[in-house]
């Protein structure tokens, strides 16, 4: 059965936000207002030498939270809310926020590994492309036929404006720099597209509220068994 755009239509007129995209776009839209007034923290941004010389992980998520510039994150938030919130209408909010940082997490490791390699570690990237073209990829092949503004402007199907994105990323690659960190793009989009499409399991988040909850009986049943031994009750076994 085709997959049907309802609810892609039914979230614009409405102008309801799922939770996920929701809180993205808060939480971006806050951490810029603050970058703008007190000054970028380029700690958080993803920098190869502290990845790999200073372990400093955290930067493959939190670089995902800085922008540049107005224009930076207005269009990121754009195409978040644009492709967003059909996707988590169709896989759930946790289905959703997993991909999103997958992509975001994948595609600031094909960067580090493209910068290492070419001997350039003092580089500072930032911004949410990387997982805004997981999310757009994820879009294409979800609604490949659907018609959708290119660049908010062009009506075209979403698998051909995936494919011309995904083109021109290509080719500036290969060209002359232009700050952009398009091997990040592409990495989102590779990533998002190996995901979607094979069978690897689908690697889940770990349930800490429910490990935190079992070691709080344990150790109940611990005391019990200790109090029960004192006054004759015998003993327990779990």
């Amino acid at each position: 059965m085709p997959r049907t755009y309802r609810s892609y239509v039914g979230s614009y007129a409405s102008g309801w936000f799922p939770p996920g995209v929701k809180w993205l776009l808060i939480s971006n839209t806050g951490i810029f207002v603050l970058t703008y007034l007190f000054g970028m923290p380029y700690i958080l941004a993803l920098a190869p030498v502290a990845v790999v010389f200073h372990f400093a992980l955290f930067q493959l998520v939190t670089y995902l939270f800085l922008h540049g510039n107005i224009t930076h994150i207005l269009f990121n938030m754009l195409a978040l809310w644009m492709f967003g919130t059909p996707l988590e209408h169709e896989w759930g909010t946790r289905r959703f926020l997993k991909y999103y940082f997958y992509c975001g997490i994948a595609a600031g490791v094909c960067d580090v590994t493209v910068n290492a390699l070419l001997g350039v570690w003092n580089t500072h990237t930032i911004g949410a492309s990387g997982a805004i073209f997981g999310l757009l990829l994820a879009f294409g092949v979800l609604y490949p036929n659907q018609t959708v503004l290119m660049s908010f402007l062009f009506p075209i199907k979403a698998k051909y404006m995936v494919m011309i994105y995904a083109g021109i990323e290509l080719l500036m690659s290969v060209g002359p720099n232009t700050g952009v960190s398009s091997f990040a793009h592409l990495g989102g989009m590779a990533f998002g597209y190996i995901y979607l499409k094979s069978r690897m399991p689908r690697m889940k988040l770990p349930d800490w509220r429910g490990a935190y909850r079992q070691w709080r009986l344990q150790r109940a049943k611990k005391k019990f068994q200790v109090y029960m031994r004192k006054h004759g009750g015998g003993p327990w076994v779990n």
